[in-house]
């Protein structure tokens, strides 16, 4: 038996509730592990609600992202064993392998090594954003040094993590925030600029801030309108990626007369999917921890029985630059 989260109706936060559940052994292909700390994302809020791209079959776990030890693994498992420091990167729906528990079943195609020197809370926060900005900045697109890159709603995990990629990459990070509460933290985690994207004309401001050359790739948490105004910041020949539906209104495909440029979708799951593309993302993250250019940000750590409290931060407007984590033990 493990204590698991789950919810057995959609709604807020305190549809949250944890319940003693046996743990079944690993199949062909998965490991079973024990959980030390959970990386929490916006995705699972949006889960809890109903309102994610796929629909939650009550009652239902939740959660892509943790960090912790390999407890047994299933037939056909080759590269890892019991006692393995690992990550879990989201690779699967959350209805097939929920992570918010003190043990839990996965597929080992979604194990990453812990980077040496990382602790579980750390190993939780650090993968799901550094994949997501790679596989947008090296596998979509090849990011160049001195390249404009700018990063909406740049003050999440995700934000943070391409603003240290890009500069990691020699190009310029430029970041937007909704509010100016978060742009000395911004320019303190690398962004050569802070554009608020309330006040005033968002393309102008970027076209500013590039010397007046426009955006050569734009990579888009907030999805909605705004798009419209980030094409209209661009270069000839850039690359706008909407990664994210924060907005939560739909993405309309711009009109008028705008520099050529390719507007493209994106889910981190184009990279945890195919395991050749999830072992250059490792790589390349364990290189840029290496060198110092990458350093996770975590923003806020509760405890396992605080999940609601923790639910409710993530969905807040209050948040702190970095990733908030649910530490198990």
């Amino acid at each position: 038996m493990a204590r698991k989260i789950r919810f057995h109706e959609l709604g807020g936060p305190e549809v949250l509730h944890i319940e003693d559940l046996p743990v079944r052994s690993p199949g062909p292909g998965e490991v079973r592990l024990r959980v030390d700390a959970i990386g929490l994302n916006r995705a699972e809020v949006n889960f809890r609600r109903g309102t994610y791209l796929e629909q939650p079959v009550l009652p239902a776990g939740l959660g892509t992202e943790c960090s912790g030890e390999v407890l047994e693994v299933g037939p056909g498992v080759e590269r890892w064993k019991a006692g393995d420091a690992v990550s879990v990167v989201p690779a699967f729906s959350q209805n097939d392998y929920p992570v918010y528990a003190e043990e839990a079943v996965v597929p080992a195609a979604a194990l990453v090594a812990r980077p040496p020197g990382l602790d579980a809370v750390t190993a939780a926060a650090v993968w799901m954003p550094y994949v997501t900005v790679y596989g947008m900045v090296a596998e979509i697109v090849r990011v160049r040094p001195g390249d404009h890159v700018v990063i909406t709603a740049a003050s999440n995990s995700i934000g943070v993590a391409a603003i240290q990629v890009v500069r990691y990459l020699g190009a310029v990070p430029v970041a937007t925030t909704p509010t100016g509460a978060q742009r000395q933290a911004l320019l303190d985690a690398g962004a050569e600029t802070v554009i608020v994207s309330g006040e005033g004309d968002l393309a102008a401001a970027i076209r500013d801030a590039t010397g007046g050359a426009g955006a050569d790739l734009v990579l888009d948490a907030e999805g909605g309108p705004q798009v419209e105004q980030l094409v209209r910041a661009c270069a000839d020949g850039a690359t706008v990626i909407v990664h994210g539906g924060l907005s939560g209104q739909p993405t309309p495909l711009p009109g008028g007369g705008y520099a050529a440029v390719w507007l493209r979708r994106y889910r981190v799951f184009e990279i945890t999917g195919d395991p050749a593309a999830l072992r250059r993302a490792e790589h390349f993250v364990l290189a840029g921890l290496a060198a110092g250019a990458f350093t996770p940000m975590v923003d806020r750590v509760f405890d396992f029985d605080d999940v609601a409290a923790a639910h409710a931060y993530v969905d807040s407007p209050d948040r702190a630059p970095g990733k908030p984590v649910l530490r198990v033990r």
